[in-house]
């Protein structure tokens, strides 16, 4: 049975999502997690970095202009998988109700959207000198464009609401229909004729990437998905805060007046 240390806890996997039930415990294990995971984020950027820039060769028609690529790419990835998160957290907060899942995905949000502006300011400036325009209206830029529109509909609707219930609620549902256009930005190099390149690295025959680009692919991936795990405990720990000194602050206020 696979477990874990968290604070004097031994965590066991069927037990995890009581667990991450209690906000209290979830404070616990994100105090203990956040160095580890800033540190791996740090570490994996800068040698994904010094490996993009430097140990990697230029690609044979687009030069030096490919290495782009290694904070595009992995940027795009996650947009789409912080998004699939919150679309699980969604199901989670709507049918089972549990206690931190609108919470997660209220706090995955503002990193989604910022990894999908990266996603889309990158590959305006490699589509430059690649397609000699900044934009055109593919079918992947435009679906990945919806993400980002997607993601700033969901900040402002669930901080719209008074009621935090309400909001997430709302937020929730919005994030289940949004979920309909994954697949699209996945699929639309093979759906439609686009002036995107076809996936080259998660394909069903095999990556047809060279290993010497793949390996810094990979680590500026790993380091931007430590990113948002080191961001998302950030959040959520500043987000629990609020709700408590919210209450707080409302309980002294009834009991004064």
């Amino acid at each position: 049975m696979l477990c874990a240390l968290v604070g004097n806890k031994r965590v066991c996997m069927q037990n995890i999502f009581n667990f991450l039930a209690n906000p209290s415990r979830f404070r616990v294990f994100s105090e203990k997690s956040y160095p580890y995971a800033l540190f791996m984020m740090i570490i994996l950027i800068s040698v994904g970095l010094w490996y993009s820039l430097f140990n990697s060769p230029p690609d044979y028609q687009q030069g030096e202009t490919v290495r782009i690529m290694y904070v595009h790419v992995p940027a795009a990835w996650m947009a789409m998988m912080v998004y699939l998160s919150m679309t699980i957290m969604s199901l989670f907060a709507l049918v089972w109700r549990h206690p931190l899942a609108d919470i997660l995905s209220k706090c995955s949000a503002p990193i989604g959207a910022s990894f999908t502006l990266i996603a889309l300011v990158t590959g305006s400036i490699w589509g430059k000198p690649t397609w000699g325009t900044w934009w055109v209206w593919d079918a992947r830029l435009t679906s990945v464009f919806i993400l980002f529109l997607i993601y700033m509909g969901h900040i402002t609707l669930v901080r719209s609401f008074e009621d935090e219930y309400k909001g997430a609620r709302a937020g929730a549902i919005l994030t289940l229909i949004g979920a309909f256009n994954l697949p699209i930005i996945k699929f639309s190099v093979d759906w439609w004729n686009t002036l995107h390149q076809p996936a080259s690295v998660i394909k069903l025959d095999g990556p047809t990437i060279h290993i010497d680009m793949m390996i810094p692919l990979i680590l500026m991936a790993l380091g931007f998905l430590f990113f948002y795990f080191s961001f998302l405990l950030i959040n959520v720990q500043t987000e629990l805060n609020n709700r408590k000194l919210k209450k707080l602050f409302i309980k002294y206020f009834i009991k004064n007046n």
